[in-house]
């Protein structure tokens, strides 16, 4: 698997490749539907990430060192939104994923493009992603 920060250039040259928001955001709603579905045991408040105006669920698990995540979203733009953080940090060891940073976020212009509150959310999604690779770390060491 590709480091992180290649994923992440990757997903900055493909929304490079669009002209204007509304294509982006076609593209992160294709993305989304892309997303590996997360079982619906998962679906609970336990793993509803906090801050976000819609609902989001996440759930994590280690397999050979590697976090894999899975998630889904009652809201066709914030799945897009998961799906791309998914697809930079699933796959990545704990410190990996700790180490990594967020920038291609600002990159590809997304915060600017979302309302304060899906932009929140966005913010609340890293932070839930990064706590899951902190507590598997404890695991590792």
């Amino acid at each position: 698997m590709a480091a992180i920060h290649i994923i992440q250039e990757e997903i900055i040259d493909e929304f490079s490749m669009f002209e204007d928001w509304m294509q982006r955001y076609e593209y992160m709603i294709d993305l989304g539907k892309s997303l590996p579905l997360i079982d619906e045991q998962y679906k609970t408040d336990d793993y509803i990430i906090k801050g976000c105006q819609s609902k989001v669920w996440v759930h994590a698990d280690m397999k050979d060192e590697k976090i894999h995540f899975t998630a889904d979203s009652d809201a066709i733009i914030t799945k897009g939104i998961i799906a791309i953080l998914i697809r930079a940090f699933s796959g990545h060891s704990p410190q990996e994923i700790i180490d990594a940073d967020t920038d291609f976020i600002d990159e590809i212009g997304l915060k600017e493009h979302l309302s304060p509150t899906r932009a929140n959310g966005l913010v609340s999604m890293i932070k839930q992603l990064k706590l899951y690779a902190i507590a598997y770390q404890t695991q590792v060491n």
